[in-house]
């Protein structure tokens, strides 16, 4: 559900493994997909899978398991709209960026809601076309208020790496989600306004500087929530940058393709929470009143 990027590379690595799968998403997308299959390249070359592909939310009847990817503005729109068309045995998988996607989605459906944090890059470079172009793990978890069991998330495992997708199962979900908040908050809205890959953003001193303060930030609102997040993940974050050197944040392509970014809900997120806990954020503050600029 949201065939975008990241719906589109991991529906299509399911389905060349022989998943039965079915992708949601736009309708130029969706269109070039029935017409001549998904267009699947990554670092080992290009290949055509076919894939069933529709715009409709009940394109998921029958489904034992949804990859819910839309974006976090999304999450309770598209939540409603799966909800009539869910079998009672369907697991959801929250695939987002930000925290709380799962317990928007919980107020829509009746289903086991578990979280997946993605530390994958791709794009869509044309219509029926993903590309994948870094890092490739996914980390499965959920706290006992999601309905979820170990044996649910193995059974999950299973069919990612039987695609040849790396997945760790989480202990502490809730502390990995706000991590990859951290990194979307380095990342994301630098990328956006500069129009510079993860590699060269990080090479550059002063921007690697920047990207430090905004990503401790975040490590200050987690901790005043409550959330063992510490410093040392913001370092480690900025070391990802090795293994997605090209990658363009998926804010920067939304604002190239004229869409709204996710922005409110990453940096944007963390500065209203700032407020409310009395924390300073002015970097994150400043990024997102940039990005919302760019966004006009």
């Amino acid at each position: 559900m949201g065939a975008g990027a990241l719906g589109s590379y991991f529906g299509g690595l399911l389905a060349r493994a022989g998943s039965e799968v079915v992708l949601i998403g736009r309708e130029p997308h969706v269109q070039a997909i029935k017409r001549d299959g998904l267009l699947l390249e990554t670092a080992t070359g290009k290949q055509t899978i076919r894939i069933g592909a529709t715009t409709e939310a009940q394109g998921i009847r029958g489904a034992g398991l949804i990859l819910f990817c839309v974006k976090s503005a999304d999450s309770d729109s598209a939540a409603a709209a799966i909800a009539p068309h869910l079998s009672p045995e369907a697991i959801v998988l929250s695939l987002q960026n930000g925290v709380g996607n799962v317990e928007r989605i919980r107020a829509h459906v009746k289903n086991p809601v578990a979280a997946g944090v993605v530390y994958t890059a791709a794009n869509v470079p044309a219509p029926g076309h993903v590309r994948h172009t870094g890092g490739g793990s996914i980390l499965l978890g959920a706290n006992p208020e999601w309905d979820v069991n170990d044996v649910m998330l193995n059974e999950i495992a299973v069919i990612f790496r039987a695609g040849d997708i790396p997945v760790d199962l989480s202990s502490s979900i809730e502390i990995d989600l706000w991590t990859k908040l951290m990194q979307n908050c380095a990342y994301n809205a630098v990328c956006a306004l500069t129009g510079k890959p993860y590699g060269q953003m990080v090479a550059m001193p002063d921007v690697r500087a920047v990207m430090h303060e905004a990503g401790t930030e975040v490590v200050a609102v987690a901790q005043k929530k409550g959330i063992a997040l510490t410093l040392d993940a913001v370092e480690a974050a900025l070391n990802r940058a090795s293994s997605m050197a090209m990658t363009m944040s998926s804010t920067a392509q939304d604002l190239a393709r004229g869409r709204p970014t996710e922005i409110d809900y990453l940096n944007g997120y963390i500065a209203r929470e700032g407020a409310t806990l009395g924390i300073a954020t002015p970097v994150n503050r400043a990024l997102h009143a940039l990005v919302k600029l760019r966004e006009q």
